[in-house]
């Protein structure tokens, strides 16, 4: 691979590291506007995951690629801005690629990768789809050619070894039951992949939860995670001033991670009271490795000053950011800034589990001691079963995995050990979520004129009259737009306690052209 490729950002002919993504290439070139909004508003990234859809950019005149999921390429010409939309940049594939396994798994992070690595060495034909550029997920996200972070590096080897079969960039629209089985539809750069499998394994991880404040939506505001994926996919930081805000355990690896990326990191704020931080680290105590790995992350920053009990009242600039505001609910400071990395944990990604009936408690999928849903066949592991970290992904998944290929044995060493991790795991994400409660004081950050829905610019003003998710999508749009309602939804069920709206395929966009060949 060469270490550079030339390609061409708004008319500006420009160089990039080989294998960077298209977003890291434009924050490097000083290009923080990736679109404009259908009110006219300027927008950047904002979770860098492929989640937003805010960082959409016309790609060899290919319009509303995600600019964080290409990888730049010799050539390569990119437009940001508003979109001339032309038929003949839509490019339709012909037939479709058709793959029959036993297992399927939906998700290459820690959870799906344990998951597939079981299931194809106990025996089972075994496929996995992944949207991302390599597998990994976010929390071992690496560029394609890159070599994985330490901790990934075992499972992704043993990946490879165990015959299963990855395609990436494959994003799963829908899934439906057939013949005995299941069929899974996926769009991938290619055209659709047509999965047949008798049995799925769910691994959709989840994404982070956002909640609006005045000036959330300028350039240079981006979610916590967000902020890091654009650092692990080739942004460099150099000279940058960083606020990182928010809300959970999160915060300090995403600290960590700017700062050694070259960010000047100026403070770190945790909405959580002191109070609460203490009880969490107390419980804490019977899992010191985790103290330890903590205690790692502050060591990458330790000059920066940690505020708890403070979080982020506003965001300010012109067509970027310049500043935010921080209160702790009684004093307001303000603090220069080109990155404001803002994220108030994770929500799991349900869209799939939910498309196909299966029961869900407490905001995510209800599963038994064998990682089954209530949909006979369909096994989900990892965040989707609630948030809990890599460690309960992991071991989630190898269950999930041994029993989609009708190898767990509950009563077993193996199956009582591994039942055990996920208890105590789970023990322990529970205290993690009495800790980092959104505190009540986030709900009246947002003013009558602030932004919600992002996709269509429908703002608070236009949702405190409604009743429901249903009716605040009927009169303002929200939840309409590309993301399907993956980043307002939460935000409209903390403000008004709305439940999320019923889930229709395609659960992601799909071309019409690609929907027609899933058939």
């Amino acid at each position: 691979m060469p270490e550079s490729v030339s390609l061409t950002l708004d008319g500006r002919t420009s160089s990039a590291p080989a294998g960077i993504t298209v977003a890291a290439a434009l924050a490097n070139a000083g290009v923080n506007v990736c679109r404009t909004s259908v009110t006219g508003e300027p927008r950047g990234v904002l979770c860098a995951m492929g989640i937003c859809f805010e960082c959409r950019v016309t790609i060899d005149g290919a319009p509303h690629r995600r600019a964080c999921m290409e990888i730049v390429r010799e050539g390569m010409l990119v437009e940001t801005g508003d979109v001339r939309f032309q038929v003949s940049s839509v490019r339709f594939q012909g037939e479709a690629e058709r793959l029959e396994c036993d297992v399927a798994v939906v998700g290459a992070g820690p959870a799906g990768v344990a998951a597939a690595c079981r299931a194809a060495e106990g025996g089972a034909r075994t496929v996995v789809l992944d949207e991302g550029l390599s597998p990994g997920g976010q929390i071992y996200r690496h560029l394609p050619g890159a070599s994985p972070p330490e901790a990934a590096r075992g499972w992704l080897e043993r990946l490879g070894r165990s015959g299963a079969m990855t395609r990436s960039r494959a994003s799963v629209f829908d899934v439906v039951a057939q013949d005995r089985g299941w069929r899974l539809s996926a769009e991938t750069p290619d055209g659709v992949c047509v999965v047949r499998a008798r049995r799925v394994v769910l691994a959709t991880g989840a994404r982070e939860l956002f909640l609006p404040f005045p000036g959330w939506t300028l350039p240079g505001v981006m979610g916590a995670g967000g902020a890091q994926a654009l650092a692990k996919t080739g942004a460099v930081l150099d000279g940058r001033i960083a606020v990182v805000a928010g809300s959970g355990p999160l915060l300090l690896p995403v600290a960590a991670s700017l700062a050694k990326m070259g960010a000047d990191v100026a403070i770190v704020a945790e909405q959580a009271a002191l109070a609460s931080l203490a009880r969490f680290g107390a419980a804490l105590t019977r899992f010191p490795g985790k103290l330890l790995e903590a205690a790692r992350y502050r060591s990458t920053f330790f000059n920066t000053p940690y505020r708890p009990g403070t979080w982020v009242a506003e965001a300010r600039g012109g067509s970027r950011l310049e500043s935010v505001v921080l209160t702790n609910g009684a004093d307001r400071f303000e603090v220069p800034c080109d990155i404001a990395a803002v994220g108030y944990g994770l929500v799991p990604n349900t869209e799939l589990p939910r498309l196909l009936g299966c029961a869900m408690r407490a905001g995510a999928v209800a599963v038994d001691a064998r990682q089954e849903t209530s949909v006979a066949g369909v096994f989900s592991a990892g965040e989707p079963c609630g948030i809990a970290g890599v460690d309960v992904a992991i071991v989630e998944g190898e269950m999930a995995g041994l029993a989609a290929a009708g190898r767990l044995d509950t009563g077993s060493a193996e199956g009582r050990g591994l039942a055990g991790a996920r208890a105590g795991g789970r023990r322990l994400a529970a205290a993690m979520d009495r800790a980092f409660l959104p505190r009540p004081e986030l709900r009246a950050v947002a003013r009558p004129d602030t932004v919600v829905c992002r996709c269509e610019d429908a703002r608070l003003s236009s949702l405190s009259s409604c009743g429901s998710a249903r009716e605040a999508k009927l009169s303002s749009r929200a939840g309409m737009g590309p993301c399907q309602g993956r980043v307002c939804g939460p935000v409209l069920s903390f403000l008004f306690g709305w439940d999320s709206d019923t889930v229709r395929p395609p659960a992601k966009p799909a071309l019409v052209g690609n929907l027609v060949a899933s058939e």
